[in-house]
């Protein structure tokens, strides 16, 4: 009994470590997940080392304070909010975010550095997770997104408002990749109202929309960013308005030649000209409908017969609702579809770089608005590793040229071109998961309901049709022949019609029902 009872407790401590060895792999053995932390804590240690040792440079800190004292101060009219580099230019939710921040940093630099140190790491760990839910990028890769010289220095020497913008547009990625479609449009709108280059990838999220969700769908989610906009600039719109709309949101500002970093090596006249901002304008819409048309919809068929596709079962419902009072319609695409988190990510990136290519300016602290989507875009590209790499340093070379020449400039230009090039070349992606939520069998059942429903709903409004014209015409007919018999002086006889009637009854429900047969 004792070797019994021996050899029965043995196999336990075995399965004991078993069990506390398998709860650790999932961390041990994810090469992202470790990676990304290793990274996030060399890169805090880097920024805290970058706001010891590398002096601040004075450059919109000075204005953000002076525009956010005035706002603090009751001024409600934009035209009066000014600083050192001119009037605000941006919508009213920079003003309640730099309030904020003035309010814990007192308005001091070095606090402020701290705080936005803090913002950098979590926009860092954002950009991480979005990384790691997708499978472009390898791991070992991550590390190029640590690397910018400059992204640091927009972050925590200069203190940019983009910084917070990219942020909350990173959040609002993540909030789609997990399908939250009216969170991420709320965050959106949050992120435009600190400043307008997020509406860059306002065209590539607006083709995500009609992909995942119902018109609408889109419609409530466009209506709840609208609607961030109006509360957050409602008490600049309620006493200025023209002011508040025409500079918070100008979108006909000209920038100064001398600090553009991408279209440096063309002549003043022509930087500052209309034509050449209508010409960028329609290469940056032509780019669009050509990647939304062969890439973004190719498995929809093409850019217009996907639009068609969402706007002619509307067409139908309204045409069948107003012919025949339907208690239940289908709709083809009444339920949602899950998009997969690659296609999310690639359309919002690839729209955003679009318009980066096709911006006339690009001034230094713009660079934050596409350089962490960089790796992700270049390891979309059918390139070999070096090739990558080279690309990735050229352009990080191009931004830390300062002040920008002629050849830095057109090598930025000449580089952008390569990775849009490189990313036209690249396979289209497959846009919906696996585990789409429109089930063809639900949908097929749900077809042949609304088919049904529909045939019975014609067949009710023939018989009741039918009924109506044929009764008529009987007793439009024994009228006759009882008028008939009272000129021939027949009144007292019966009337053939009333002993016919029920066979002529008869008769008449079996022709409707042959009728109703073909």
């Amino acid at each position: 009994m004792a070797g019994r009872s021996t050899a029965a407790t043995r196999p336990k401590p075995p399965q004991r470590r078993r069990i506390s060895n398998s709860s650790n792999p999932k961390f041990l053995k994810d090469p992202k997940l470790l990676f990304s932390s290793a990274l996030l804590l060399c890169d805090a240690i880097l920024v805290a080392l970058i706001i010891a040792y590398v002096p601040y440079t004075k450059i919109d800190w000075d204005a953000y304070m002076s525009q956010v004292s005035g706002f603090l101060g009751g001024e409600r009219d934009y035209a009066n909010l000014k600083g050192d580099t001119g009037p605000l230019v941006y919508p009213a939710g920079f003003l309640y975010f730099y309030s904020a921040i003035q309010y814990v940093t007192g308005g001091q630099v070095h606090p402020a550095q701290i705080l936005f140190g803090i913002l950098y790491i979590i926009n860092l760990g954002i950009i991480l997770f979005i990384y790691g839910k997708t499978d472009v990028v390898p791991w070992w890769a991550f590390i190029l997104l640590c690397l910018s010289k400059r992204v640091h220095s927009i972050f925590v020497l200069r203190l940019f408002n983009d910084c917070l913008a990219m942020m909350l547009l990173y959040a609002s990625l993540t909030s789609l990749l997990y399908q939250k479609w009216h969170l991420g449009l709320i965050i959106f709108s949050g992120a435009v109202s600190i400043k307008m280059n997020v509406l860059l990838y306002a065209p590539p999220l607006l083709l995500l929309m009609l992909k995942a969700m119902s018109i609408g769908g889109v419609i409530s989610a466009l209506s709840g960013a609208a609607l961030v906009q109006i509360l957050l600039g409602m008490p600049f719109i309620m006493s200025h308005p023209f002011a508040y709309i025409s500079r918070a949101f100008n979108l006909g500002r000209v920038f100064i030649l001398f600090w553009s970093v991408n279209f440096k090596f063309v002549p003043e006249p022509i930087f500052v000209s209309k034509a050449f901002a209508i010409s960028l304008l329609i290469a940056h819409l032509g780019l669009l409908t050509a990647f939304a048309h062969y890439r973004w919809c190719m498995h929809e068929g093409g850019l217009f017969k996907f639009l068609y596709s969402r706007l002619d079962p509307i067409k139908l419902k309204f045409a069948l609702t107003s012919s025949f009072p339907l208690k239940k319609s289908f709709n083809i695409h009444s339920s949602n579809r899950v998009l997969r988190k690659e296609y999310i990510v690639t359309t919002m990136f690839v729209g955003n770089f679009i318009g980066i290519v096709c911006a006339r300016s690009l001034h230094y602290q713009f660079y934050s608005w596409y350089f962490h989507s960089l790796p992700y875009l270049l390891w979309k590209m059918p390139f070999p590793t070096v090739l990558r790499i080279l690309l990735f340093i050229g352009v990080e070379f191009c931004w830390n040229v300062f002040p920008s020449s002629l050849y830095s400039s057109a090598m930025l230009l000449f580089l952008h071109l390569v990775i849009l090039v490189g990313l036209w070349s690249a396979p289209s992606e497959y846009p919906y998961d696996g585990h789409d939520s429109e089930d063809p069998k639900q949908s097929t059942a749900d077809m042949s309901a609304f088919v049904q429903n529909l045939l019975q709903q014609m067949q009710s409004r023939f018989q009741t049709m039918s009924d109506s014209i044929m009764g008529s015409r009987i007793n439009e007919l024994e009228s006759s022949i009882n008028d008939l018999k009272t000129e021939m002086g027949m009144e007292g006889s019966p009337s053939p019609m009333q002993q016919s009637k029920p066979a002529s009854d008869e008769v008449k429900q079996d022709e409707v029902g042959n009728i109703l047969e073909r």
